[in-house]
This record gives C-alpha cells, structure tokens and sequence, in this order.
C-alpha cells in the first residue's frame, strides 16, 4: 500500500511539474507546497537554526521556479529536489558556522516530571551532537537515519557512491555514541 502511495505521489509530482514547466504557476505552488514542509525539515536539521533553515527554504522553493526548466525527469524529482536542498545547506556552512544549536523548542523548559526534564535535556544533546557532525556525516544522517531515505538515494542525492554513503554514516554513528555516551 505505501508502494502505491508513493507511485501516486510520484505521478502528482510528474503532472504538476509538466504542467509547472509549462508556466503554470497554480501548478508551482501546488508542487512547493507538497514539498515546503520536507524542505524545511532537512534545512533544519541540517543546519541546526530555524533562521537559516527558513532562508534556506525560501531560497529553494525561488530557485526551484527556474530550475524545473533544467529537470527533465530521468531521475525521482525528490531526489533532485533534495540534493539542491542539501547542496544549499552545505554551502551555508561553508560560508559561516551555525548560531546555535537546534533545540526543540524555543520556550525555557517546564518544571515538571524527572522524567520529563531528562528526556527533554537527552533531546537537546542529541540535537547538539548531530548539528556538531562535520557537514558530510550530518547530510548522510540526516538523510538516511532521519528521513528514511535508502542508501541508494542518499547515494543518488549526494553524488557520491552507496560505499561511501555507509562509510559516512558509520562515522557519524561513531561520533554521535562518543559524543551521547554520558547519556547511556
């Protein structure tokens, strides 16, 4: 069944993008607003700031609009969406350091339950310890591990081989035990 749904997702997406490339606009704004939240999430997370991860996106979802010309569908278009989201996020981390870390909420914590103080603090030193992976571990994680996307098109996104994909992800697993392990 997910199968399906994703193979009808993929036709929604083919349509709207022929018709998008046509110059439809209503279309465009269909195809990003089908895709805006997922964008966001990635920018998020690989960014580790709301702020730039919000510019990240509006810069996308504006030069998606010209770049749909370009895309002539022999691949998945989240595939090629994605790798210019990532590509986005990791010029912008070349060009300055994250402001802080991503944490899941901007509010104090609440004073409640130990367990709840507990789980909230693990959160944020998980969060931390992923935004403190080197740009190409993050992307790996962030694209495999939380977004659920196959080695393959992890691979396909990044423009680098399945080997180096598990290569990667092993050492941002590495780090990331070494750096949580005081939470075990």
């Amino acid at each position: 069944m997910a199968v399906e749904h994703d193979e009808l997702d993929a036709a929604a997406d083919d349509w709207l993008i022929g018709k998008a490339q046509s110059g439809d606009v209503d279309a465009y704004e269909v195809l990003v607003r089908r895709h805006r939240n997922r964008i966001y999430r990635i920018a998020l997370r690989m960014l580790a700031n709301p702020h730039d991860a919000e510019d990240v996106a509006q810069d996308v979802v504006i030069q998606l609009w010209t770049a749909l010309a370009g895309f002539a569908g022999e691949g998945a278009f989240t595939t090629w969406l994605y790798r210019i989201v990532v590509n986005r996020c990791l010029n912008v981390v070349r060009q300055r350091p994250p402001s802080r870390p991503i944490l899941d909420s901007d509010h104090p914590p609440t004073v409640g339950a130990d367990d709840e103080v507990v789980a909230r603090q693990r959160s944020a030193a998980t969060l931390r310890a992923i935004g403190s992976l080197p740009p190409d571990l993050r992307a790996v994680f962030v694209l495999q591990q939380i977004e659920g996307l196959s080695y393959q098109e992890v691979a396909t996104i990044l423009d680098v081989s399945e080997a180096t994909v598990r290569g990667r992800l092993y050492r941002a697993r590495r780090h990331l035990l070494d750096t949580l392990r005081s939470w075990s």
